[in-house]
C-alpha cells in the first residue's frame, strides 16, 4: 500500500511567491532561464539552474555552479523568502490551464515505495540525467521540485480535495504562461489522518512525468539510509516530494514527430510504402489532427495526410502494442525511415503538443525538416496499464501540460 506523510514545507511567504516560483528545470535551456531571471534576484532559477549565475555557456556540471546551488539555497532561506511551516502539513495544489484545473495532493511520498516498485514507473531513464539531479539533491539536502504522481481515483481524497477547494487558498495566482496556481495549506490533524490513511489503502503511485528526478530522488535516499549508522526509516531523507494526482484529472497531450528527410525516397515513393501498413487520404493543405486511436495526421510536401492504421498492425489487447507510438515508430521510422533509437538518432525530433500542429507545419514548411508525423494522444489508463504489466513505453510518448510549477514547496531531507 502507498505510504505518504506530511511534512515541513519550505516555501515563499505569499507575496513573494510570484516572484520565488519557476518553471521545472529541464523544460528550458540555460540561456532561457536566464532571460526569464533577469533582474529577480528571487526566481527559484538561482537555484535550480544556478549556471544563470556565470558567464553564458558554463557547464551545468561544473562543480562550482553546484556551489553555487547551496549558496543561493541558504541565501533564500537567510533572507526570509523562504521559510519552513513549523508543523508537518500537507498541501492541495491546482493547476488551471484553457479553463481545465486539475488537483493534486503535495505529499512526501516512500523513497521504499519507488525500489520495491510501489511507485511504478513507465519510462527507461539515462543514468547522465540521473546522476545530475542526484547532486544536486545531495549538495543542497533538499527535493527543491516535486515529481508528478498519479494515483486511481479514490472517494475519500477527491471528497478532501472537493472541500478543501472551497476554502480560500494560500496562494493564487497566474504565472507568465497564462497557467493559474493555487495552493491550500492542510493542517488540520483529522484531515492530516484521513489522507495519509486513504494513500495507505491504494495498492500503487504511478509516474506521470519526472523519472528522472523521482530515481534521483530515491536513489539519495536509499544512499543516505546505507550511510546513517542510527537509520530508523523515520528520517526526511526516506522520502520524496511529490504532488499525486487522481487519474481523471490529468490530461495527456500528443507527442508527434518531425524527420529531417525520406531516407532516400521520393515523397510518391515514400507514400506508397507508407500504404503498406495504413490506409492513406490526403487532406490537402488545411491542417489535419488525428481523429482516434491508430489515426494518425503527417504533413509533407505541403500537404496533410490521413493514416488509418490497418488491422495486424497493432493489438489492441497487448498494452505496448496498442500504442500508436509503437505503430508508427515500428512502420514508419524503422522500417521505412530507418530511424531505429529514437533517443539518440539525430534526424528525428519531437514535438510536444502545447505548440500545436501548426508548429510541425512551420518546421516542414521552412526546409529544416521534411516531413512530420502527429499522433493521437496516449490516455492514462494506457500508461497505468503498461506499469502495471512491467513492460517500458516507447521514448518520446507522453506530453504532460500544465508542468508543476518549482518553488511552491520543497522538502528538506534533515
Amino acid at each position: 500500500m502507498a505510504k505518504v506523510k506530511p511534512f515541513k514545507g519550505l516555501r515563499p511567504p505569499k507575496q513573494l511567491v510570484d516572484q520565488v516560483a519557476s518553471k521545472p528545470y529541464d523544460v528550458l535551456s540555460s540561456e532561457e532561464a536566464r532571460k526569464e531571471a533577469e533582474g529577480n534576484e528571487k526566481s527559484l532559477y538561482h537555484i535550480i539552474k544556478p549556471e544563470i549565475d556565470f558567464a553564458p555557456g558554463t557547464a551545468e556540471d561544473d562543480p562550482a555552479v553546484y556551489s553555487r546551488a547551496v549558496e543561493n539555497f541558504k541565501k533564500f532561506q537567510d533572507m526570509g523568502w523562504l521559510v519552513q511551516d513549523p508543523k508537518e502539513e500537507y498541501y492541495i495544489y491546482a493547476q488551471t490551464m484553457d479553463g481545465r484545473t486539475q488537483y493534486g495532493i503535495v505529499v512526501a511520498a516512500s523513497v521504499n515505495d519507488y525500489l520495491t516498485g510501489r511507485i511504478k514507473k513507465h519510462e527507461l531513464t539515462r543514468r547522465e540525467k540521473e546522476v545530475d539531479r542526484m547532486h544536486h539533491i545531495e549538495v543542497t539536502n533538499a527535493n527543491i521540485e516535486p515529481v508528478f504522481l498519479a494515483f486511481p481515483d479514490n472517494e475519500v481524497l477527491g471528497k478532501v480535495i472537493a472541500d478543501t477547494a472551497r476554502t480560500e487558498p494560500e496562494y493564487d495566482f497566474v504565472s507568465e504562461d497564462g497557467i493559474g496556481h493555487r495552493l491550500w495549506v492542510i493542517s488540520d490533524d483529522n484531515i492530516i489522518k484521513t489522507i495519509t490513511q486513504a494513500f495507505a489503502s491504494i495498492p500503487y503511485l504511478y509516474i506521470a512525468d519526472g523519472h528522472h528526478r523521482t530515481a534521483a530522488a530515491a536513489h539519495v535516499g536509499e544512499e543516505k539510509a546505507k550511510a546513517d549508522p542510527n537509520h530508523t526509516g523515520k528520517e526526511e531523507y526516506n522520502y520524496l516530494l511529490a504532488v499525486c494526482f487522481p487519474q481523471s484529472h490529468l490530461k495527456v497531450m500528443d507527442y508527434n514527430r518531425v524527420v529531417k528527410d525520406l531516407n532516400g525516397l521520393s515523397e510518391e515513393q515514400f507514400l506508397d510504402k507508407v500504404r503498406e501498413h495504413f490506409d492513406v487520404e490526403c487532406k490537402g493543405t488545411e491542417i489535419y489532427r488525428p481523429a482516434a486511436l491508430h489515426n494518425f495526421s503527417l504533413y509533407l510536401g505541403g500537404k496533410w495526410y490521413s493514416l488509418t492504421a490497418k488491422p495486424g498492425t497493432y493489438d489492441d489487447n497487448d498494452p505496448i502494442g496498442v500504442l500508436d507510438v509503437k505503430i508508427s515508430s515500428d512502420y514508419i521510422l524503422r522500417d521505412i525511415l530507418g530511424i531505429v533509437d529514437l533517443r539518440t538518432d539525430k534526424r528525428i525530433d519531437f514535438v510536444g503538443g502545447i505548440r500545436g500542429l501548426e508548429e510541425l507545419k512551420r518546421r516542414v514548411d521552412s526546409g529544416e525538416m521534411k516531413m512530420a508525423l502527429a499522433l493521437y494522444p496516449v490516455t492514462m489508463q494506457q500508461i497505468i496499464n503498461i506499469a502495471d504489466s512491467g513492460k517500458i513505453m516507447p521514448p518520446k510518448a507522453t506530453w504532460f501540460e500544465p508542468k508543476l510549477r518549482s518553488g511552491l514547496i520543497i522538502h528538506k531531507l534533515d
